[in-house]
């Protein structure tokens, strides 16, 4: 993974950079619980996801289109991540990139039309590291 430090007085230390590439972790551990709350709790409570047609906004709103989709389409299916790149605004702000994708049952990598590379916004609020926005894009044109 390739990281960046800030360029002015901030200071993101190891702990920051090692919790944030976490969060992907714990979003592939909510998803093979099939779990909405801990998917959502991962967000700050006005964070917004987009993923090719869906946008949702607020960590409520977030975790209702979980629970549903994890009884619906995603059901059976697990998630995988890989940090690509990690890069500082200042330090309680950064962008995290990753790749990865959609697992359906029985696949140890995600199949070409459910790969993705993704991008995350994530904002330090009471010293822990949150997704502000998760975006994610197909890695091939289909």
């Amino acid at each position: 993974m390739t990281t960046q430090t800030v360029e002015n007085t901030a200071t993101v230390t190891d702990e920051d950079k090692a919790a944030i590439a976490a969060l992907p972790q714990r979003i592939v551990e909510a998803w093979a619980a099939h779990d909405a709350d801990a998917f959502a709790e991962v967000f700050t409570p006005d964070g917004s996801m987009i993923i090719p047609g869906v946008f949702q906004k607020g960590r409520e709103s977030i975790r209702a289109f979980m629970a549903q989709a994890f009884e619906g389409p995603f059901k059976g299916t697990r998630v995988t991540g890989t940090p690509a790149d990690l890069r500082f605004a200042n330090s309680e702000s950064g962008i995290l990139i990753t790749q990865g994708g959609v697992l359906a049952p029985g696949e140890s990598e995600p199949s070409a039309e459910r790969a993705v590379n993704a991008s995350w916004i994530v904002v330090k609020r009471e010293g822990h590291w949150f997704l502000a926005a998760y975006q994610n894009t197909p890695r091939s044109a289909a």
